[in-house]
């Protein structure tokens, strides 16, 4: 009986985050279809991008959730996921190699007996392969200059961590139309923890807004 309940309590939980992932996207499309005429007030519209030297720029909002590896002490309950969002812009230095600056957060997971959370600030390279007038793929390589905040009642398994690390990715696009794009995509960013780096990875669906 008691295995039955902590199924349901980890059912309910994971449709919970997920529908928190996807009102997370929701808002992000709130936010992009907001930011056209502000970006025009502000003078960004004139410009090609908003990333030096590289012009076809966008902007982004993702949500979905991520995914939190190792650092498990023995006889603790450790969960994986929580929902996770980031916000990008990029730009294009030719047809096949750009930039994007963006921000990620990957949620708060019960780890240890207490909790665990990392975020970041990420620059990565990326390569853009277009499939016809309305697909396209991607790869991204690049750093993240992230944070991380572990709780718990071992002590070795608390504290913060910061630094620079790599980070590597890959998603598809769809184009609505030639401004407006629905992605999914894939990230993955090591991170500086208390016990040591690990690695934590978010798949989202997001939309993009072409400049």
């Amino acid at each position: 009986m008691n295995a039955t309940k902590k199924i349901r309590r980890s059912e309910r939980r994971s449709g919970t985050r997920m529908r928190f992932a996807l009102g997370g996207a929701a808002a992000g499309i709130a936010l992009l279809s907001a930011l056209p005429a502000q970006a025009q007030s502000a003078g960004f519209m004139g410009r090609n991008s908003m990333i030096p030297y590289t012009s076809s720029g966008y902007i982004g909002a993702n949500g979905g959730l991520s995914d939190y590896r190792g650092g498990c002490a023995a006889g603790f309950g450790c969960d994986d996921s929580d929902r996770a969002f980031k916000i990008y812009t990029g730009g294009m230095f030719n047809q096949w190699i750009g930039a994007e600056l963006g921000y990620h957060h990957f949620g708060t997971v019960d780890r240890n007996g207490g909790s665990t959370r990392a975020h970041g600030i990420n620059l990565s390279l990326v390569g853009n392969f277009p499939i016809g007038e309305q697909f396209m793929v991607y790869g991204k390589l690049g750093t993240t200059y992230g944070r991380t905040r572990n709780t718990s009642t071992v002590g070795a398994f608390s504290g913060t961590g910061t630094g620079w690390n790599g980070s590597w990715g890959f998603g598809a696009g769809f184009n609505l139309t030639p401004q407006w794009a629905i992605v999914l995509d894939w990230d993955q960013h090591r991170f500086e923890f208390p016990t040591g780096k690990d690695y934590v990875s978010a798949t989202t669906v997001g939309v993009r807004l072409k400049f």
